[in-house]
């Protein structure tokens, strides 16, 4: 009888499976959840910029240090949005 050996893909690591963090490629504010932060802005807003932006702060505003300030970003591009469409 003879033995085979199967290639089996690498077991995928969880993203918090890592002690060490990864601040640049996957910060802890965008990858505590289910998803990663980046993975819901290209679903839901690859075509708009400033959305993209709102988005990004919403998405982290509680696991960063200052959630006003991340609030307070993500109304002002909410703003610049809603100015673009009030120009057309």
């Amino acid at each position: 009888m003879a033995i085979t050996i199967i290639d089996l893909p690498p077991k995928k690591k969880s993203r918090n499976a890592s002690t060490k963090k990864d601040l640049v490629n996957h910060p802890p504010h965008y990858t505590n959840h289910k998803w990663e932060a980046i993975e819901i802005l290209e679903e839901f807003f690859s075509d708009d910029p400033l959305l993209w932006q709102c988005g990004k702060y919403l998405l982290r505003c509680k696991h960063k240090n200052n959630l006003k300030q991340d609030l307070q970003k993500m109304i002002w591009y909410a703003n610049k949005r809603i100015e673009k469409e009030g120009k057309k």
